[in-house]
C-alpha cells in the first residue's frame, strides 16, 4: 500500500524485520509491509485477515481479555492504524505493545484526531476512547515508552513530505 511504503521509508523499516500489525482487519497494511520484506504477523479480534493475508502469521485474540498472544521482546516493529480508539481500556493495548516490542523497537500507532473529527467519533458506536495528542503522549510515557513523538498525519499521499500536518499517528521508539 502507499501508506506502508511511506512509513517504511520514513521510519527506515528494513527487510527482514519482525512486524506485528495489531488490529490488522483484512490485512491490507500487513500485506503492504510484507511486500517491502517484513516478516509479517497479524492479530485481530476477528479472523478476517486469515484469507486476506495468507503470507502472514495471523492470530485471532481478544487483547483486552487475554493480552497479545506473543512472547516478551518479540517484535522489531508494531504497527496499528485506527484501533486504539475502539478499546474500553487502551492502557491494556499499550502495555501489551510495550511488552512484545524489543528494546529499541519502533511502534507506530495511528489514531484519528478527534479534535478535528469529533462528529465521526460519535457516529461510530464501536468507538470507545477518543484520543488527542496530549493523551496519546501521556499514555505512552506512563507505560514506559521513551522518545515519544506524537504528530498529525493527513491521509492524503500528495501532502506527505510537503507539509508536517498529520492525521493523528503517533510514532514512538522504546
Amino acid at each position: 500500500s502507499v501508506l506502508t511504503k511511506y512509513l517504511a521509508e520514513k521510519y527506515e523499516i528494513k527487510e527482514g524485520v519482525k512486524l506485528l500489525d495489531f488490529g490488522c482487519g483484512r490485512g491490507e497494511f500487513l500485506n503492504g509491509f510484507i511486500d517491502i520484506g517484513a516478516d509479517g504477523y497479524g492479530v485481530d479480534f476477528t479472523d478476517s485477515a486469515i484469507e486476506g493475508c495468507p503470507r502472514a502469521k495471523i492470530q485471532q485474540a481478544d487483547v483486552e481479555k487475554d493480552g497479545l498472544p506473543y512472547p516478551d521482546n518479540y517484535f522489531d516493529v508494531v504497527f496499528s492504524k485506527s484501533v486504539i480508539e475502539h478499546f474500553h481500556n487502551p492502557d491494556i493495548l499499550i502495555k501489551e505493545v510495550y511488552r512484545c516490542l524489543k528494546p529499541g523497537g519502533l511502534a507506530i500507532i495511528m489514531a484519528p484526531s478527534w479534535e478535528y473529527n469529533y462528529r465521526i467519533y460519535f457516529e461510530d458506536y464501536t468507538h470507545r476512547t477518543p484520543f488527542m495528542m496530549p493523551a496519546l503522549n501521556d499514555i505512552l510515557l506512563i507505560y514506559g515508552f521513551t522518545e515519544v513523538k506524537v504528530t498529525f498525519f493527513k491521509q492524503l499521499p500528495i501532502l506527505w513530505g510537503r507539509l508536517n500536518w498529520f492525521f493523528g499517528p503517533l510514532s514512538l521508539i522504546t
